[in-house]
């Protein structure tokens, strides 16, 4: 069991409006708001697999995603902890799977709170915030094996009036230090890949990972996905990436403490051949723009 610092506290009780509502189900944990706005959270992975506002889903699944438990799920907002990608070999991540095991361990409900720090959290009718927990002790006896240190993680996701926020704080309980990269590996749906762009990374240098992990630099200020994307910014200074369809804002991604961000979208081949992507043409309706630490 992961304990902290805050306990949750109930959402305190107001005759002027009505209050967002938490509904635990039995594999996963639904908040809403009195606007309508939502999000739905599964406790295997902590995967964020809906998101709504003003009536429409903002993250995409695919039709194929497991959400039983049996394998990480395809699409929504899975948790990348303690490697991101496959791992070294030689690294102490060398014997977990590709993105760890964050996103596919059960996690732990903590309860809900509308009085967390954060931009969203501003308590009342506005927001609320549901904590879950992962420690090593919850962990598969494979993955205890593959990667022998103690920790807690605290994964927070505030649903807000204006977005939603999700945190991620790890807490190192062991005497040895360890490395690890983390992420948030976001699948935003859209209605048109041709007509994204995406801002904020204008002057970075990235890994182009089709282009055999060279590292480039992105001259254009504004990226368009027209081929398979698979490219890793690092350094990142400025701390929001936008974007924009039709040429109007749609998402505004905004890091905190995380100085990399990943652009991704399988294009035509890859997705024929990743087994749970569904529909095939389903990279036309989505593009992941991934915050993290993985430089």
């Amino acid at each position: 069991m992961v304990e902290r610092a805050h306990k949750p506290s109930a959402i305190s009780p107001s005759t002027a409006a009505p209050q967002p509502s938490v509904q635990s189900e039995r594999d996963r944990i639904i908040a809403t708001l009195p606007t309508g706005d939502s999000v739905e959270v599964l406790l295997y992975g902590a995967t964020v697999v809906s998101w709504k506002s003003n009536g429409k889903e903002n993250l995409w699944v695919s039709s194929a995603a497991k959400l039983d438990g049996s394998k990480p799920v395809r699409g929504g907002i899975p948790v990348v902890f303690p490697c991101f990608g496959p791992p070294p070999k030689d690294h102490a991540t060398g014997k977990l799977p590709q993105h760890g095991f964050a996103r596919n361990s059960k996690w732990e409900y903590m309860g809900k709170n509308s009085s967390e720090s954060g931009k969203l959290a501003s308590g009342g009718d506005d927001s609320v915030t549901m904590d879950f927990g992962l420690s090593a002790q919850q962990l598969s006896d494979e993955s205890k094996q593959a990667w022998q240190y103690d920790f807690d993680l605290i994964y927070s996701v505030t649903l807000g009036k204006d977005g939603l926020q999700t945190m991620l704080r790890i807490h190192n309980k062991g005497k040895e230090s360890f490395e690890f990269q983390t992420l948030l590996h976001t699948y935003f749906k859209i209605d048109d890949i041709s007509k994204v762009q995406i801002n904020g990374l204008g002057s970075i240098n990235y890994i182009d990972k089709v282009l055999d992990a060279s590292e480039q630099t992105q001259s254009d200020p504004t990226i368009r996905i027209t081929g398979e994307t698979d490219r890793v910014y690092k350094d990142i200074k400025q701390d929001t990436t936008s974007v924009l369809l039709d040429g109007k804002p749609r998402f505004d991604v905004i890091r905190d403490n995380l100085e990399d961000t990943v652009v991704w979208n399988p294009w035509i081949e890859k997705a024929n051949s990743i087994g749970d992507f569904e529909p095939k043409d389903g990279y036309k309706n989505m593009v992941c723009v991934e915050a993290g630490a993985v430089n």
